[in-house]
């Protein structure tokens, strides 16, 4: 929730949403969220993009790679170690939209698709030792990557039982 309230906010601050656009999606994600039952994996992003269509992703993404500096990545095209894969809290990174990809020394690689979120850097940087480096992620490209391993976790819990 949090975390959906400050990339909000970043995204009005920066100019990439208007406020009306942002309290239209506000008021529809809450709708959501009244009606939503278990697991939830809303994101203020996608109905920014998806349903009110008031922000392009594209647009997005270009502005985090020419004014946050940041390389945009695809992990459904990376081969994730599997030390990490087995040590990340998925349901962390569905609440943060963000996905652990590489770990080399004290670096971790973390792509994501609300690092305009303060709340979910922080979380991230509370989280892990060391130190992050960034990269945006469309949120489809994360939402094929946790849906995939999922499917894998329980193909081999079927396997195993």
């Amino acid at each position: 929730m949090r975390a959906n309230r400050l990339l909000g906010a970043s995204l009005v601050e920066r100019g990439l949403v208007s406020i009306e656009a942002l309290d239209a999606a506000n008021e529809r994600f809450l709708e959501l969220l009244s009606n939503a039952s278990g697991e939830l994996r809303l994101s203020l992003l996608s109905i920014l993009i998806n349903e009110k269509e008031s922000v392009q992703e594209g647009r997005l993404m270009e502005h985090l790679v020419e004014e946050e500096g940041l390389g945009i990545i695809d992990v459904r095209n990376m081969e994730v170690p599997e030390e990490l894969v087995s040590a990340t809290d998925r349901a962390e990174c569905w609440a943060t939209w963000s996905v652990p990809f590489d770990l080399v020394e004290d670096t971790r690689y973390i792509a994501t698709a609300y690092y305009m979120s303060p709340a979910v850097r922080a979380f991230w940087e509370q989280k892990v030792s060391g130190n992050i480096v960034w990269f945006a992620a469309p949120l489809e490209t994360i939402t094929d990557y946790l849906e995939t391993q999922e499917a894998e976790e329980a193909k081999a819990a079927m396997v195993a039982s």
